[in-house]
């Protein structure tokens, strides 16, 4: 029984913590989430050892002593009432803790418009105080302990944001606007996923929310207003070069060279961020080589074709330019 028991713990503990559990909150409205679930939980928990209870007891007892079980009175008690009362209260309980999760009274910190593509997230930086607006793309970065407000919108069809450690599931709908608030508690890295089946690489579509210090968010944010540096190295020059060659600007935004692109993701910092592909790899020369070369390898079904006219040393000095794009 030991063995099995900590067999079982090792297996359910796990999904308890890390970068994407809605039991390991870092916000108020995950605090609250995760409240509601441990008393789901464990009330669930003791009805189920109850009902095992009665059946053993109505299974071992003496005919006799174990009668009662089949009277009306149990039967109606136990079978009607019990479960009227113990789920209603569940549910007044439920929605009056979690009636007001993804909403805010507060005045915003920051305002980020969220699109949901296939299979990727499109991120705005709204303007504010007169600074002008930032465009990225399958990362938000979020100041800790402000309201943070996002407007969610889908580009094509229905997904839906979720981020467990900060906030609930809001969906996303093609000509609807939804809203929701969170606030992060903490400075972290927090996972995020499409919750709402969108096509052939749903599974394939995260994103993560980074929480920094106020004022390292506001250094953060300076630094993305800022146009792509220029290129020291030869290599990376090359790579540029052949960026605006092969027409990659029609696609994608680089500010500061000729590259204004609406279609795909803004690339004018892509080499600060922590994956490609909206989670699915590493952010480094070799695996954006790979996804210039063969993204319909990589992530079949995604809307970007595969370039391989590029030479292998064409291919290295694009990668070696977008990385160093900070």
């Amino acid at each position: 029984m030991r063995r099995l028991l900590a067999g079982s713990a090792v297996l359910v503990l796990p999904g308890c913590e890390g970068i994407q559990s809605a039991l390991a909150p870092k916000g108020a409205d995950a605090s609250l989430i995760a409240q509601v679930s441990w008393v789901v939980f464990i009330g669930a928990g003791l009805i189920f050892a109850l009902v095992l209870g009665l059946t053993l007891y109505a299974l071992l007892a003496p005919q006799a002593r174990s009668s009662w079980t089949a009277s009306h009175g149990f039967i109606i008690g136990g079978g009607i009432v019990f479960p009227v009362v113990t789920l209603t209260a569940l549910l007044v309980y439920g929605l009056s803790l979690t009636g007001s999760v993804g909403r805010s009274t507060e005045v915003p910190a920051v305002r980020i418009e969220v699109t949901g593509e296939q299979f990727w997230w499109r991120v705005r930086y709204q303007e504010h105080g007169g600074k002008a607006a930032v465009d990225a793309a399958n990362e938000l970065h979020i100041p800790v302990g402000q309201p943070v407000e996002l407007t969610l919108r889908s580009a094509d069809v229905i997904h839906s944001f979720w981020v467990p450690n900060l906030a609930g599931k809001l969906d996303m709908i093609p000509g609807q606007q939804n809203v929701l608030s969170i606030k992060a508690s903490a400075p972290g890295t927090y996972r995020g996923q499409c919750a709402e089946y969108c096509g052939i690489q749903h599974a394939q579509m995260a994103f993560y929310v980074v929480a920094h210090p106020p004022e390292a968010f506001e250094r953060w944010l300076a630094e993305r207003r800022e146009p792509a540096a220029e290129p020291l190295a030869d290599l990376v020059k090359r790579g540029r070069d052949l960026f605006v060659a092969v027409g990659c600007g029609a696609c994608h935004t680089v500010r500061g060279i000729d590259a204004s692109g609406k279609i795909g993701p803004d690339l004018t910092h892509v080499g600060s961020r922590r994956s490609i592909g909206a989670g699915m790899w590493p952010n480094n020369a070799g695996t954006l080589a790979a996804w210039i070369a063969s993204s319909q390898h990589l992530k079949p079904g995604n809307k970007m074709p595969s370039f391989n006219v590029l030479s292998g040393t064409e291919l290295r000095a694009v990668a070696t330019y977008l990385e160093s794009l900070k």
